[in-house]
């Protein structure tokens, strides 16, 4: 399987794309045993190539005891930014995609997208609040957006599974245009899609997400707010039917969880 847009199909011509990412250099962002990330620049613009190199059968094994489809290489983000395109929301640019080796265990893959340039995590944004707290209408016009994008996610069957603050990107700026206001949703190497979201899965979306806000200063009007716009429901109806009654209260369980783990490990509350 091999896809390269045509600027890269020209840049690459007559070498083996695999080999060169391989032996390539740039500023590394993330290396591990079987990943690595790192940016590069061709022809004057940025990119971020991420290089599977295989998870071995230990990992693989680890994942399917736990029920959970095991991520073997680069196949999952290229299917989930391609799906995101689709349905309209702002993501990562895919521009290349490779995968070779029938052993899963072994597999080598890559994914290459455009960098995304002058902007900062919306966990990094929100952090000023703890002293500064913002306007309502900026809370308002995050809590839309995140509520919008969840929804569409998860009616359209796709969970993210790393679903918190740090992997929603805005564009840097003095003058937030709360009219305009975009997120760009990024690393999707675990993300799933399936016809229809199972519970298990929209429980740890919305509870990372849920647990990563929570030092910030959303409020319970904020969260009703998000539970308003992510159920299409009046409140009264997102709030009582058994369903979601049951799934919002194993989501305050599940979060709070995540939050008491997290600082104990890190000795503060911050994740």
């Amino acid at each position: 399987m091999l896809y390269l847009r045509d600027d890269f199909k020209q840049a690459w011509s007559g070498k083996d794309p695999h080999q060169l990412l391989d032996n390539m250099d740039g500023e590394v962002y993330r290396a591990l045993e079987s990943r690595r990330t790192f940016r590069f620049q061709l022809n004057g613009s940025y990119y971020f190539a991420k290089v599977h190199r295989g998870v071995g059968w230990k990992a693989i094994v680890g994942e399917l005891i736990r029920f959970r489809k095991p991520v073997l290489g680069a196949l999952d983000e290229w299917l989930a930014l391609n799906r995101l395109k689709e349905l309209g929301l702002k993501t990562m640019t895919p521009v290349a995609f490779g995968q070779k080796g029938c052993n899963p265990a072994k597999q080598h893959s890559f994914i290459v997208t455009e960098a995304l340039s002058d902007m900062w995590t919306l966990e990094d944004f929100c952090e000023k609040w703890r002293a500064v707290p913002p306007d309502f209408i900026v809370k308002q016009a995050i809590t839309k957006n995140l509520a919008n994008i969840s929804r569409i996610l998860h009616d359209n069957g796709i969970n993210h599974r790393d679903y918190y603050l740090c992997h929603f990107m805005l564009k840097k700026t003095t003058d937030l245009n709360l009219e305009a206001l975009e997120f760009f949703l990024i690393d999707l190497h675990r993300a799933q899609i399936r016809s229809s979201l199972p519970d298990r899965w929209r429980l740890k979306d919305l509870s990372g997400l849920y647990f990563s806000a929570m030092d910030y200063g959303f409020t319970q009007r904020d969260i009703f707010r998000f539970i308003k716009l992510y159920t299409n429901l009046s409140l009264r109806d997102a709030l009582t039917t058994p369903y979601w009654q049951k799934m919002w209260k194993k989501i305050d369980k599940k979060s709070a969880k995540l939050y008491k783990r997290m600082e104990r490990k890190a000795g503060h509350p911050n994740y």
